[in-house]
């Protein structure tokens, strides 16, 4: 059996919090105060509205037309991220580095991966645009992922622009993580606007953690986790989710510990079905059903029930009655949940993706880059557009877009909209899966 992990922080782990809570408290009361100050600036002073049953038949009529008529003029969910199937995709995931500092088995190939030339990769500029034109269309969730996205030098800079977009209909700013570098940069994260992370974690034995990954990191992995539960406490309310890929013969022993590190810490534990990608010599020996995880935890603990979960929600939701944590289960590979999929992906490279199993990609950079003679965006590139678009809404140009970019907002849009159309009633099925060539995860962003 591998040892059972405590989250209970050391001493190190209470001087760093104890820090944090010195300042945290200040900055999340400080963050709270803006936050009420900018509403308020901004919102005009209104007056609670008297229901309609006390109100005279007249008015009672009038505020209900209005109200009818709200309803009417909604403005609908964007045609470009609508699919022939009525899949609205309000979720982006964007992969903001190929580097990581770690080699996980199912990830990786053991060899590696070519690393492409940096400017094939998306700027923050760029990556802030594309940003910005999702949620013009109705994105109201971002996350970042990899690689190991903290290994990007400018990470914090890249959030805190990203987070900007609130205003604009952003309500969740995510991060998919190991979690080894994570803790240092945590604070930054939460006053950026972090709202969620997912956490990779695939076994609770420090020297089996070394054999799925390849590298060491267990102790900082564990720090990363006990930093967000205390932050939590502080009020940062970043949801933790802890991500176990599970594959027999090497893990599937700690599927009831990992279980029981929600029996009083709030963490999600999601158990994912093992996929095939590129360069992961996956077999279907290896890979563990979702039956068969539910079963195993039902030998310990036979009152775990499922739990209603979102129509658009990736894992089937369980819990374990009288622990606080939950457990989930991923089960791409034998209970799809392609119906509700409401996600899209752009690679590092700049290629959108509509389907993670799909090996169709559109690439999204060589289009923006068009007008910059195929160069990256660099901010002083970036400055330029934006005064285009600045004077396009002064009236000094014409052609007005979204975002005020023109012909190519447009053509953006419409091959995002052209693939969003050509996604798939559902992926391919186990069989054909595992003969399909595909990126490396790494290469895809998880």
């Amino acid at each position: 059996m591998a040892p059972m992990v405590s989250l209970r922080p050391g001493p190190t782990a209470v001087r760093n919090t104890q820090r944090w809570i010195g300042r945290g408290k200040g900055v999340l009361q400080t963050a709270a105060r803006s936050m009420v100050n900018a509403a308020a600036a901004e919102a005009p002073a209104v007056d609670y509205p008297t229901p309609p049953e006390v109100l005279p038949p007249a008015a009672r009529r009038a505020t209900l037309d209005g109200r009818q008529q709200a309803i009417r003029s909604a403005k609908p969910f964007s045609a470009f991220l609508t699919d022939t199937f009525h899949r609205q995709h309000d979720y982006l995931r964007i992969s903001i580095t190929e580097r990581c500092n770690l080699r996980c088995l199912y990830c990786m190939p053991e060899e590696g991966v070519p690393l492409s030339p940096s400017a094939s990769q998306l700027t923050t500029p760029e990556i802030f645009y594309l940003s910005s034109l999702f949620v013009s269309q109705g994105v109201t969730k971002i996350r970042l992922t990899g690689g190991e996205p903290t290994v990007r030098r400018d990470i914090i800079p890249l959030m805190q622009s990203i987070g900007s977009l609130r205003p604009k209909g952003l309500r969740e700013l995510a991060l998919t993580t190991n979690g080894i570098s994570l803790h240092r940069k945590l604070d930054a994260m939460v006053e950026a606007g972090l709202t969620g992370v997912n956490l990779s974690l695939d076994t609770l034995d420090p020297f089996q953690f070394q054999i799925m990954t390849r590298r060491k990191g267990f102790d900082a992995v564990i720090r990363s986790i006990d930093r967000i539960l205390e932050m939590n406490k502080l009020g940062a309310n970043v949801k933790l989710k802890v991500n176990c890929v599970v594959m027999r013969g090497l893990n599937e022993r700690e599927i009831i510990p990992f279980v029981e590190l929600g029996r009083e810490k709030n963490i999600e534990v999601r158990f994912i079905e093992y996929m095939p990608f590129g360069g992961n010599k996956w077999s279907e020996n290896k890979m563990i059903s979702f039956q068969e995880m539910v079963e195993t935890i039902r030998t310990k603990y036979p009152g775990l029930r499922s739990v209603k979960g979102h129509k658009n929600d990736t894992s089937k939701t369980y819990e374990v009655p009288g622990f606080v944590g939950k457990v989930g289960f991923i089960t791409s590979m034998t209970n799809d949940f392609c119906g509700s999929c409401n996600r899209l992906r752009i690679t590092s490279d700049g290629n959108l993706k509509v389907c993670l199993h799909g090996n169709t990609e559109v690439s999204l950079r060589d289009l923006l880059r068009k007008d910059n003679g195929g160069e990256p965006i660099d901010q002083e590139a970036f400055e330029r557009i934006r005064q285009t678009e600045m004077d396009r809404r002064e009236g000094l140009l014409g052609d007005e877009t979204v975002l005020g970019w023109g012909a190519r907002e447009r053509e953006l849009l419409e091959v995002i909209g052209a693939a969003v159309k050509r996604k798939a009633e559902k992926h391919a099925d186990l069989n054909d899966l595992k003969n399909m060539e595909n990126r490396p995860m790494i290469l895809i962003g998880g």
